[in-house]
């Protein structure tokens, strides 16, 4: 709580509500509970995100190629 200039009841209610939504697991260590991250509930951003990263690796590679021809333009020239 103190690296993130929170209150430690800040970062708690934080990390429950990570916890609730599958973000990341506890488990209990005498009076603290230790926090990892759950990388399975990244999953359906990680599935939403990938339609996104289709898109831009498509439009880059037509930029590259638009770029390609224009040198290859000026060159002739």
């Amino acid at each position: 709580a103190q690296e993130l200039g929170m209150t430690q009841p800040g970062a708690s209610k934080h990390l429950r509500v990570l916890r609730e939504v599958g973000l990341v697991r506890d488990r209990r260590a005498g009076k603290q509970r230790l926090y990892g991250l759950d990388a399975r509930g990244l999953r359906p951003v990680h599935e939403w995100t990938g339609g996104f990263e289709q898109f831009w690796n498509e439009s880059f590679d037509r930029l590259d190629a638009y770029v390609q021809d224009l040198k290859q333009t000026r060159k002739a020239e």
